[in-house]
Formats: C-alpha cells, structure tokens, sequence
C-alpha cells in the first residue's frame, strides 16, 4: 500500500519503506508502515512545495537512510541508490564506520554501548558511517536483519550539512517520541556542530542521548532532554522548560 505526502500543497511522491519512518532533522514525511515487498525509497520532488509543509508542521523531515534517494541542497539532482555489501565488514558488527570519522577508542566503545542498550531493552541501534556514495547502502538492510525494533543511524555529511539521520522501526516509533530525532539532530547534527567539534563526537553525542532515552519510562517527560556523553550539557525539550526542569 503506498500513501502520498499527507500535505495538499506538498508534490512529495508516494513512498516506500518497508516499516516505520524515516526522519531526517527539520523535514518529516508522516509515513505509516508499508507492505515489506515495496522497495526502500523515499522520492522527494519540489523543494519549494517540501518548505511549505515544513512551515505548516515545524517538524523536520525525511532521512535518507537505506535507499539514499534525494535531493540535495537547492538542486533538483538526485542520488542514485547504493547497493554494494562489499564495503560491508566480513565479520557482523553493530557500528560500520567506513568514512573513517572515529577513533578505534569510539568506535569500541560505541559497540559496546549498542550491546548493552539492545540487551537491557531490546532496542537495536545501528550504526553506518558513510561519505556518499561511499556506502554499504542497502547491503546492510540484510546485513543487520533490519526489522521493526531496528533504529538505522546514517551519519553522512555529505547530503546537505545535517549528518544525523535515522530509519526508526515501527516499535519504537510507538516507544519513543518523534520530535526526539528532531531536537537529537537539531544539537548534534548541524553543520556548525560537526564541523567546530568533529563528526566523531558528533555520532559518540547522539548514540548517548539514544542509549538515554531508550532507557527513559515512557511518560510525557520521555526524552525530553537530549543527553549525551558524560560532561555534555543536557537540552531540554518545551516540557521540561515549562517545568523549570531545563538549564
């Protein structure tokens, strides 16, 4: 079953993904769960149209995660999609990093984060590092089983400054709040945040404050606050600032 852009004046193409939704920081298509035999893509069309339901709903947008299928910046050129698992590792891990933004310290300890996350609460948090089109792409969809309790997190500043995104399992769409990848990526995964800090601390960040409020009771104060590593100071969300919880 595929759904259009439930926004009239948005010329947003219908889109395929085989469960949850796919946020990208500041744009987001609300897209249900599709039929798993649709392929893994998300067309966007009109830049002009996308800003106005980006007004209309003060939300952010679609990720690019899988398929890697978009426009970038103001140009209507679109990416192709990337299919090569021969730039996948041999042996199975949780984090790829094939653009090379960690240290062997981050990214051990990122794996080991992601393990314990996914024993203590079952959420499967995964990790590609990637400079388009340098990338896995699809591969690591069968590579990691990608199902609907599997968070994908692509960190890639090459497609259009923003270096978060996420495809979100449809679980834990229900699990954790939407506008938390939006503020996540609103702290971390800005331009002017990787490139003064590195992109490094920018992944180590926003693994952290997922690791955080995946932990988090659901609740209305859920995730309110985007925590990353120790030292970092946390965000508060609009709650906790009409709350007087936030710094």
């Amino acid at each position: 079953m595929h759904l259009s852009c439930p926004f009239k004046t948005c010329n947003l193409q219908p889109c395929s993904v085989a469960s949850g939704h796919c946020f990208r920081p500041r744009m987001v298509e609300n897209c249900q769960a599709w039929s798993r035999s649709c392929a893994d893509r998300t067309r966007l069309t009109s830049p002009q149209s996308l800003l106005v339901a980006m007004k209309r709903t003060g939300q952010a947008a679609t990720a690019l995660v899988l398929s890697l299928l978009a426009t970038t910046g103001g140009a209507h050129a679109r990416l192709e999609g990337v299919n090569k698992p021969e730039l996948l590792p041999q042996e199975f891990t949780t984090v790829i990093d094939v653009a090379g933004f960690l240290t062997p310290g981050e990214e051990s300890r990122l794996k080991k984060e992601v393990e314990s996350l996914e024993r203590d609460t079952g959420v499967k948090l995964r990790v590609l590092a990637q400079n388009y089109p340098n990338t896995p792409g699809l591969a690591v969809k069968d590579y990691w089983s990608v199902d609907d309790d599997t968070v994908v997190f692509v960190a890639d500043p090459s497609l259009g400054g923003q270096i978060l995104n996420f495809n979100v399992g449809s679980n834990l769409d229900l699990r954790i709040p939407r506008n938390f990848w939006g503020r996540l990526g609103g702290k971390y995964g800005t331009k002017f945040y990787w490139q003064d800090k590195g992109e490094g601390s920018a992944i180590v960040n926003a693994v952290s404050a997922i690791d955080f409020c995946a932990r988090e009771p659901m609740s209305k104060l859920q995730c309110s606050k985007i925590q990353g590593e120790l030292g970092e100071e946390p965000s508060a969300g609009p709650i906790d600032k009409i709350l007087g919880f936030g710094k």
